[in-house]
This record gives C-alpha cells, structure tokens and sequence, in this order.
C-alpha cells in the first residue's frame, strides 16, 4: 500500500512476551496506549501537535480547541493507566500565537491535575529563536508592542507519588549533572538537523529529562515519537524505550535512529528492533 514503511510490520501484543517494549509503534497513540500493559512505564517525554497548521505528516493539525482538548484529555487517561506509581510525565509545550495568545500551558496542566498527575514543576526551555525579529506591534510605545516567545516550557508531573523507586546502582545523573538540571532555566539551542520533522526535539533537551527523572533500566515512551529523539536518546543511556506516532514516514525514520544506537557498557541488554511494529485489531 502506497505510504506503507520497507520494513516489516510485527505486531503488538499486551499479553505474554512484552512485544510493546523497545518498539517503534506505528499506530494512533491513544490507541496504542490502549493496549499497553498497566503500570509498564516509567517515565514519559512528549510535545504533542500543537494544532496550529503545522504540517505533521499523517496527522491533521487543525481542530477546534475543545477538539483539541478533548482528544488530548483521552490520551492523558490512557497514559496515566500505564505509568507506574511515581512515574514522570514531561511535556514540552510552547506560548502560541502572538496577537490572539491562548495559555495551551495552562490548559494542559489543569486537564492532567484535573485527572490526578501531581504537577512537580515547570522548566524554562529557553532557546534563543529571535535572530530576525520583525513582529515588534508598537515599535518603541507602550500603545500596542509583543512580547515575543523565546522559550518553551516543559510541565512535569508524577503518578500518585513524587518518589520513584529504584537501586542506587541504576543512577547514572553525575553530580556536576544533577545541580546543573536541578536550575529550572535550560538554555539549550533548537535542534537544526529536523530531518523532515518540522518540530524536533534537542538530544540535550531529552538527554536531561531522562537523566534526571529515571533510572537505567527504566522504560521511557513517547506518544507522539516523530523521528525518534526520545527512543534514541533513551537507548543510548541505557533505558528501554516505546515509541509510537501515527506517520509510517516518521516511524521509519525512528526505527533508523535508535538502531543506530547503543547502551552504554555494563547496562542491561536493551534490544536493537528489527521491524516497525503495527498494533493488532481488538480482540486479536
């Protein structure tokens, strides 16, 4: 079928042998969410479409916002199903529109506490992004003029408890690391390289988050994966990983970049995936 990825298509299974894990999923996120298994997730990275116009391949970014919401609402549920107790939800999301600004943010955040997630903190994604600014409003007058974003936040979130648990051995943050990303202002460069996504996330940005709020061994997911930053960036420090997205384009890509990668020595075995992975039908 035209759009089909090259490689094979397995299936996902939540029963017996975890199939799920250490796979690139090409399928709906909530519904993939679905048929996770409870509790198999450790911690969750993700900046959903920000349903704005912008081109995702295979996904139409252009609901109303209850449409929006509500659709998003429905993923939230599925997650917090499948994280474990103390599990970590980060949410990149950015200020959108200059004239007719809407707080997504703030949106967001009430829908997950509305839902139970403990909200832990927020940090400052401050990327730099205004070497030509043109969207001044009033130039030099308080009569109209922007604030233009420069930054991005990222909401964090725990299930139920704010303790994670886990063996000292698994830590892998250095000291150095933890007082650095313990300061909520990240001062990370947007990524250049998008390789065909028009919104990918930083290796830095993802590399932090998975030091900070997980252990090895841990399993880490990405709902809206894209070309698969947090699978690559998660195998590479030695966590399993989950990575689905609705674009068999994005999805292959992804398969690409995480079998490019390796765990570091002495971590656990992290299986490199040999196919792109299709979700069965209910009741398979």
């Amino acid at each position: 079928m035209e759009g089909e990825p090259k490689a094979r298509v397995g299936s996902l299974r939540a029963r017996g042998v975890p199939r799920y894990r250490d796979s690139v999923i090409c399928g709906d996120a909530r519904s993939v969410l679905q048929r996770l298994p409870r509790e198999s997730v450790h911690l969750a990275i993700t900046s959903p479409p920000y349903n704005v116009g912008i081109a995702y391949s295979g996904y139409a970014d252009d609901l109303t916002t209850e449409e929006y919401l509500a659709w998003l609402k429905g993923v939230w549920l599925e997650l917090k199903r499948v994280l474990v107790v103390g599990g970590r939800f980060c949410l990149n999301v950015a200020p959108t529109s200059i004239k007719n600004f809407h707080p997504l943010h703030h949106d967001l955040s009430r829908d997950l506490r509305d839902l139970g997630f403990l909200m832990r903190t927020e940090v400052i994604w401050y990327k730099q992004t205004m070497g030509r600014r043109t969207a001044w409003g009033s130039w030099k007058s308080p009569a109209n003029p922007h604030i233009i974003p420069s930054w991005e936040y990222v909401l964090v979130f725990s299930k139920g408890a704010w303790k994670l648990p886990g063996a000292s051995s698994a830590i892998d943050i250095t000291g150095p690391e933890f007082q650095k990303f313990s300061d909520g202002f990240w001062h990370i460069p947007p990524e250049r390289n998008r390789k065909g996504h028009p919104a990918p996330f930083p290796e830095e940005l993802i590399l932090r988050l998975v030091k900070f709020y997980s252990y090895r061994g841990n399993t880490v997911l990405d709902m809206f994966g894209g070309t698969g930053t947090v699978a690559a960036v998660a195998r590479s420090l030695g966590r399993h990983f989950i990575h689905i997205d609705a674009s068999p384009a994005y999805c292959e890509q992804a398969l690409e970049r995480v079998r490019a990668t390796s765990p570091p020595a002495g971590s656990e075995r992290i299986p490199v995936p040999h196919r792109l992975t299709r979700p069965t039908p209910s009741g398979d």
